[in-house]
């Protein structure tokens, strides 16, 4: 599987073009189309993967599902960041209403999209609707995880109860790299290290 970051102008958020056999899966959607167009070429789009509603990594998700005739993926409490426009922190007060290009997904489930094997996690805390997916062993954790650092907790929706009960979770997991929604890639070494800290700061 091959893997190339593009990173969005508003508030330099990732979107991740992963590549197998020709098929194409998108994780998060804050670059514009067109750049997203080019990235993608003539091969085919399986599905889009959003880790969480924040409009910096959801802005242009609707144009992908349109263009790319593909579904977006997202927990179901995406909707309930997405129509609010205090949580959704959008650029000029936009707000989404129409997730018919959606499919919601409740809890951890194992999902087969075109070429890809992707176990989805539920991990809330910075967000109420934020998942963590893993493809090939590989963590795409959105705003959950950074290198050195974790998600906020203190916007509309995020939870710091939350997010502690999600680094449990995510402590149980293995996985050989995450890549995250703003940043850097980091190592699984790195992020047990990382995980460790932020359960005992949540805990303070």
């Amino acid at each position: 599987m091959n893997i190339k970051k593009l990173i969005a102008p508003y508030l330099e958020a990732n979107t991740f073009i992963l590549e197998k056999n020709g098929h194409v899966l998108i994780v998060d959607c804050g670059v514009p189309t067109e750049e997203i167009k080019q990235t993608v070429s003539d091969r085919a789009v399986d599905g889009v993967l959003l880790t969480h509603g924040h409009f910096d990594h959801s802005r242009f998700c609707q144009e992908y599902a349109k263009a790319f005739h593909c579904k977006i993926f997202a927990s179901s409490f995406v909707q309930q960041t997405m129509t609010d426009i205090e949580a959704l922190y959008s650029e000029h007060g936009e707000k989404f209403a129409n997730f018919s290009c959606f499919e919601f997904l409740d809890g951890d489930q194992t999902l087969k999209i075109g070429e890809f094997q992707v176990e989805s996690y539920y991990c809330p805390g910075h967000s109420i609707c934020s998942t963590c997916y893993k493809i090939e062993n590989l963590l795409f954790a959105g705003d959950v995880l950074f290198d050195r650092s974790i998600g906020r907790t203190d916007l509309k929706y995020s939870d710091r109860n939350m997010m502690y009960q999600t680094l449990c979770k995510l402590d149980s997991i293995s996985f050989e790299r995450v890549y995250s929604g703003h940043g850097e890639e980091s190592t699984f070494s790195e992020q047990k290290k990382n995980i460790a800290v932020y359960k005992r700061f949540l805990t303070r």
